[in-house]
């Protein structure tokens, strides 16, 4: 009998970690506050003392604890991403997710019994790229990049003795994860980096006649007129003026939500499926959360979910199968 779907779901905070156990996670996922992690934003992650206690309480349910130190050090500038490592193994997580090749080779090295997922940032996609992490770092799960189908996903996991890991839900991301220069472009802080698409300490809303400019660095990303809710301004997300026309240029705000794809994604032998939105509160995470328990439960028992269900919490108010269903080819 196969395992069911392992479901791994964000914790930015305490909070958020134990809403994430309560609602039904099997695992969740969480960074250290700091530029270890990719979202390294005010208010979020973890101390050490923090994770201590986050993995007293998920262990003490049965529940996993994987630490994300996902982005990549700066020449010269390694002891922060080795200090998570260290602290990591010390405190006990069950894996830490890294995308670095230097990281890797460290955490293999200096901590060999500590389970080593590879992050999405380091956009492993074909068999040979996930061989290599495996032969080389004994990576145990891939968290494939949101550009394969699921016909993709399954001729992938027929050639590889890793486990897999797919996003299920939550904000999608129109360039290759570990590779975008646009933040960094508009305001010299890169998520690959320093953690942190479109920082806060960038983004400025301007009252103009009758609109609210959304700003972030030196750039206007959109403009809303009155009673038009505000987005974040993410860049990728804008909408800027082509041909005389405003629209959004890259990508629209949409979330993914593969909840009603969960039989096709268990046949192509995905093993975990990841809840996008460590940013995101405690609620969003609990419902997102429970409406994804009941959907893995539904399928073990032979049913199919309904999609529909979280069109209210979406960003945008939208939802996409986005590349799993591939519809535009």
């Amino acid at each position: 009998m196969k395992p069911l779907l392992e479901l791994v779901c964000p914790a930015g905070t305490l909070p958020a970690l134990r809403a994430a156990i309560d609602a039904g996670a099997d695992a969740v996922y969480l960074g250290f506050r700091d530029q270890t992690n990719a979202r390294n934003f005010p208010g979020l992650n973890f101390s050490r003392d923090e994770l201590a206690e986050g993995l007293q309480y998920a262990h003490g349910r049965r529940r996993k604890v994987f630490l994300a130190v996902n982005t990549y050090p700066p020449a010269g500038g390694f002891a922060p991403w080795q200090a998570a490592v260290d602290d990591a193994a010390r405190l006990g997580v069950d894996a830490v997710i890294l995308a670095d090749i230097g990281l890797l080779q460290y955490c293999a090295e200096t901590h060999p019994g500590l389970r080593r997922h590879l992050s999405v940032q380091a956009s492993a996609a074909n068999p040979d790229a996930i061989e290599f992490y495996r032969r080389e770092f004994g990576v145990r799960r891939v968290v494939l990049p949101r550009v394969l189908s699921i016909g993709e996903i399954a001729a992938l996991n027929g050639e590889v003795a890793v486990e897999t890991e797919v996003f299920a839900f939550g904000g999608m991301c129109v360039m290759a994860e570990g590779r975008c220069a646009l933040s960094g472009y508009a305001t010299g802080l890169s998520p690959n980096t320093h953690g942190v698409c479109s920082p806060a300490s960038h983004v400025r809303y301007v009252a103009r006649d009758d609109a609210l400019l959304a700003r972030l660095g030196e750039f206007t990303i959109d403009a809303f007129r009155q009673g038009e809710p505000a987005g974040y301004p993410t860049l990728c997300k804008g909408r800027f003026v082509a041909r005389g026309r405003p629209s959004h240029l890259f990508e629209d705000p949409i979330s993914l939500n593969a909840a009603a794809m969960l039989p096709e994604l268990a046949a192509a032998g995905v093993r975990a499926l990841k809840i996008e939105g460590r940013q995101r509160g405690r609620a969003y995470v609990q419902q997102v959360t429970a409406a994804f328990r009941r959907a893995i439960d539904l399928v073990a028992a032979g049913g199919r979910a309904d999609a529909s269900a979280l069109a209210g919490i979406a960003e945008g108010g939208k939802t996409t199968g986005g590349a799993y269903t591939r519809t535009w080819r």
